[in-house]
């Protein structure tokens, strides 16, 4: 029968929590914000951090209800705290944080308030902001609450890499048994280029990043091209394996300047907090 996202999501939950995970984060984006699913996640005792629109109203402690950008007058200055959220191809991910506690509107019945805020990221530059409603039973720092939201950020990434390497999303099928076969064969695929990458990171040792001779990392992306050429030839393959290699060392080289002086440049600019 036809169901909404978030029912779905709220299922697949149900069901994980069922199989026996127990203690877990739910990250999620704005098509799951909403009350209903906010309170499912709440009655498996599921912490969550749920990104919400601008338009999102919320609670505040002996300020009545009012929409999460209204908040930001309430957020001094010394409040804000610059994280690093991860690493992205042009050095570290900053940005400023701030969180701000709301009254749960999502508790299910006989269950603890707990703990809910409303955190808000401002990009360093620009300005731009984005908002989150967390919630969990104990009292969390700012830096776990962060790191919850981050994760989704490379699920995601994940995702769109399983699609764009692996094809996870080309599949022409008409029923369950041919879909199911596509999707696990592709996300077997990703996972042999994720898992292959990562052993080669951990084997590699890591770079002066002054060393003009230096490269980054080798990506899923970058394996799968070295692969294309070593191990998985075409009947009639025109590139020559040697060209391959120097290409990816040069153009891993080319990654690793950008990168510091990506990186050159945000110390740089970077201004303290007060």
């Amino acid at each position: 029968m036809f169901a909404t996202k978030p029912q779905l999501a709220g299922d697949m939950l149900e069901d994980a929590h069922a199989s026996g995970v127990h203690t877990a984060w739910v990250a999620a984006d704005e098509v799951y914000g909403g009350r209903e699913l906010r309170a499912r996640i709440r009655a498996l005792g599921y912490g969550y951090a749920i990104a919400v629109p601008t338009s999102h109203r919320v609670t505040t402690p002996g300020a009545g209800k009012k929409k999460v950008t209204a908040l930001l007058e309430r957020v001094p200055k010394r409040a804000w705290m610059r994280l690093r959220t991860g690493h992205g191809t042009k050095a570290e991910r900053l940005y400023d944080w701030a969180m701000i506690d709301v009254n749960p509107d999502d508790a299910p019945p006989g269950q603890a308030a707990g703990h809910s805020q409303v955190l808000v990221r401002r990009h360093r530059r620009t300005g731009t902001l984005s908002f989150y409603r967390t919630w969990h039973p104990d009292p969390q720092p700012i830096s776990v609450l962060v790191s919850a939201v981050c994760r989704r950020w490379r699920v995601e990434e994940d995702f769109q890499g399983a699609k764009g390497l692996a094809h996870l999303d080309t599949g022409q099928v008409t029923c369950w048994t041919s879909w199911h076969r596509w999707s696990l064969m592709s996300m077997i695929a990703y996972a042999l280029l994720a898992v292959g990458a990562l052993h080669e990171r951990q084997r590699a040792h890591p770079a002066n990043s002054d060393d003009e001779l230096a490269m980054v990392p080798v990506s899923p992306r970058e394996l799968l091209a070295l692969l294309r050429v070593f191990a998985l030839p075409r009947p009639r393959q025109d590139t020559d394996p040697a060209h391959a290699l120097r290409w990816s060392n040069w153009r891993r080289r080319h990654q690793h300047r950008a990168t510091a002086c990506h990186r050159r440049w945000n110390n740089v600019t970077a201004v303290a907090i007060a």
